[in-house]
């Protein structure tokens, strides 16, 4: 004899309510490494869409707005005057204006979205500025 499984539906309503918190757990386990989604999805009963909108909608970040600071470049100062040499005074040495160049650090550039760009600080500032361009029409 074998036996047969039966599903008992006790109410009329067709949809499903899910919490936040199942729609976290769901869209979190997507996003692990690995993990399938067509699996995700046939384990709740859902369909894939659904977690990408789920995703969608609980990864989204508003974007912040973008505040500019005015910048004015100007050339280097000269040097101060040195001083008159008298017979009492040793003359000066030349101060060297050459500085070991430092290792670049890494700056952090918020696209808002999520996304991010993250360039050394020694970075070509026109080629930065032409993708930048080109990430902000995307």
């Amino acid at each position: 004899m074998t036996t047969q499984r039966v599903e008992v539906i006790t109410s009329v309503e067709r949809r499903r309510r899910w919490s936040r918190e199942e729609k976290e757990r769901l869209v979190a386990a997507m996003l692990e490494p690995g993990a399938s989604v067509s699996e995700i999805a046939r384990l709740a009963g859902i369909h894939v869409s659904q977690l990408f909108r789920w995703r969608k909608q609980l990864c989204r970040i508003p974007a912040p707005s973008a505040q500019f600071i005015p910048l004015e470049i100007v050339e280097a100062l000269p040097p101060p005057p040195t001083p008159a040499a008298s017979p009492t005074t040793a003359p000066l040495k030349p101060v060297s204006t050459h500085r070991p160049r430092r290792k670049p650090s890494m700056v952090t550039v918020e696209l808002g979205g999520g996304r991010r760009l993250r360039v050394e600080s020694d970075v070509d500032t026109e080629a930065l500025g032409r993708i930048l361009d080109v990430l902000e029409r995307r």
